[in-house]
């Protein structure tokens, strides 16, 4: 059995294997010494122990969790060095109107929809989803080659362990003898709403960078009224002032340390979605139209970068 690792991940890797008695592709995702098997025909869709694209193996963006933990870090170690209290930028009504205003103006802004989406998305900046698109490029060679040997109605047997439902409805369009034309049409539909749906949660987080720095503003408005309503008390002068001007760091740092990079990650995996479902749709047309395997594997190998 010819090994070769395939794709990896902070928590392991993908590993694939060609059996030669059996004349199947293998892939086995390792972690912690143990793996999860799946074989060709299902490819990678069909890894057992709950392993599948949809439900991949997760794995942290160790860029984005480096890049806020510097950027905070930045922020608080400047305030130490410059001879400044570091609790002095922790100020509770400050943050309850820069956060809560932020958050209250981008609920009203969004449909339900979006922002229930864009709250499910937010986790894949820190855990984004894994895309193994070389095995998915070896299923897809590999259904090209059944069809041709068997018909599309080889394929039949292969769709009920295809887990990932792109990739299955591609199939089942492919084997119930449509046009291709119209199964280009249906795919491409499907994508392209996902991926306006997507991005358009995505934009909710660019919102939410554009409302931070105004309700800094707004807060250190606030903060000036009490400093002025309380001259004569020394006292209070302080606090008032400090809920102007850390309000006003509040905006500006969640703004563009949290929110607006958020958004941009967020529209960088939509479209890496995207191309997953691009690859599917070059390789299941070109099937429909009975395009040599040859050719269907040098189209799809410049997806893949």
């Amino acid at each position: 059995m010819l090994w070769q690792s395939k794709i990896a991940a902070a928590s392991g890797c993908w590993r694939h294997a060609v059996d030669p008695e059996q004349g199947v592709q293998r892939y086995f995702w390792e972690a912690g010494g143990t793996a999860a098997h799946g074989s060709r025909g299902g490819g990678y869709f069909a890894v057992r122990a709950g392993v599948t694209l949809g439900a991949s193996p997760v794995r942290w963006d160790i860029l984005s969790v480096v890049g806020l933990l510097l950027a905070v870090g930045a922020v608080l170690s400047g305030q130490y060095l410059d001879g400044g209290q570091v609790s002095m930028l922790f100020n509770g009504p400050a943050l309850l109107i820069v956060l809560g205003g932020t958050l209250g103006a981008t609920m009203l802004q969004s449909p339900v929809g979006v922002f229930a989406r864009a709250l499910e998305i937010s986790a894949w900046v820190l855990r984004p989803p894994v895309q193994p698109l070389e095995p998915l490029f070896n299923d897809l060679v590999h259904w090209c080659r059944v069809a041709r040997r068997d018909g599309l109605l080889g394929l039949e047997g292969l769709v009920e362990s295809v887990q990932h439902p792109f990739a299955r409805k591609a199939l089942q369009l492919l084997i119930d003898g449509n046009d291709p034309e119209l199964i280009r049409e249906t795919l491409m539909t499907e994508s392209n709403a996902r991926e306006q749906r997507d991005l358009q949660a995505a934009r909710v987080y660019e919102g939410m960078g554009g409302y931070a720095p105004t309700l800094g503003i707004l807060g250190a408005v606030i903060g000036l009224i009490e400093v002025m309503n309380h001259l004569s008390d020394p006292a209070l002068l302080g606090r008032g002032i400090a809920v102007a001007f850390v309000s006003t760091v509040y905006g500006v740092a969640f703004a563009n340390l949290i929110f607006l990079p958020m958004g941009a990650k967020l529209k960088a995996l939509v479209r890496n979605e995207t191309q997953l479902d691009e690859m599917i749709t070059i390789g299941i047309t070109a099937i429909a139209d009975g395009e040599n395997p040859r050719v269907i594997e040098s189209r799809l190998q410049g997806l893949l970068g």
